[in-house]
């Protein structure tokens, strides 16, 4: 029992340890040849696992050799476009213009009703407000909306407006983050003022507070 426990735990370490040095921008999309390297180093995580026969090498060998082969090919797609393209692909226009290209959706095996879902997901319903939508390499659809369909926003109304900076967490889930605090410029007696006004007194209470760099705070309560 502890041995396949082991086992479990160095095999999940190893596997993270790889996620992480192929880097956060394959965490959130998976290329093509990323979700085959995923699903090839789940197969093979697997049977150690569950097998107390194999050599826990047998697996962790092919594992590390997957990884470094996936680290020499995201090198190679970083120096080299054309690589890149061969190994990634390219992405497609199957709108331009407000037209549907039939031959690049045929060509991705997209169907209407997939890119009508698409276009719904991101709030746009009628084609023909639709200047260029592209299918990206990792599958998701980009829209641009003709010039006349965009929101508008405070520079196209002439407004002036006061930027607020990126919001920093100071206190989640009663757990004060005092490195926030202090790159915000404050302190703890600052923060004490702010939570009186708010009619908190007790840090354990308060579920999640923000503050940007222009000190506009936003609160909320724990429940109960």
């Amino acid at each position: 029992m502890f041995t396949g426990l082991l086992r479990t735990i160095i095999l999940y370490i190893l596997i993270i340890a790889g996620v992480r040095l192929m880097g956060k921008r394959q965490v959130g999309e998976l290329e093509p040849s990323e979700l085959v390297l995923s699903l090839i180093i789940a197969d093979l995580a697997s049977v150690p696992m569950q097998d107390y026969g194999i050599p826990l090498l047998t697996g962790i060998v092919p594992i590390l050799t997957l990884l470094s082969v996936t680290m020499i090919l995201s090198v190679l797609t970083m120096k080299s476009v054309r690589f890149r393209a061969i190994l990634c692909g390219r992405p497609s226009m199957v709108i331009r213009n407000g037209m549907v290209d039939q031959r690049e959706m045929a060509k991705n095996r997209l169907t209407v009703d997939e890119l009508l879902e698409e276009l719904r997901i991101q709030g746009y319903t009628d084609l023909s407000t639709v200047k260029y939508a592209i299918l990206e390499t990792n599958g998701q659809l980009s829209v641009l909306p003709y010039a006349n369909q965009k929101p508008p926003t405070a520079r196209d109304m002439k407004v002036s407006v006061e930027e607020g900076g990126l919001p920093r967490v100071v206190v989640s889930d009663g757990k004060l983050l005092e490195r926030n605090l202090k790159a915000l410029g404050h302190d703890r007696p600052w923060l004490d003022r702010q939570l009186s006004q708010r009619g908190c007194r007790d840090l354990s209470k308060v579920f999640l507070l923000l503050v940007d760099e222009s000190d506009a705070v936003y609160f909320a309560e724990k429940d109960g």
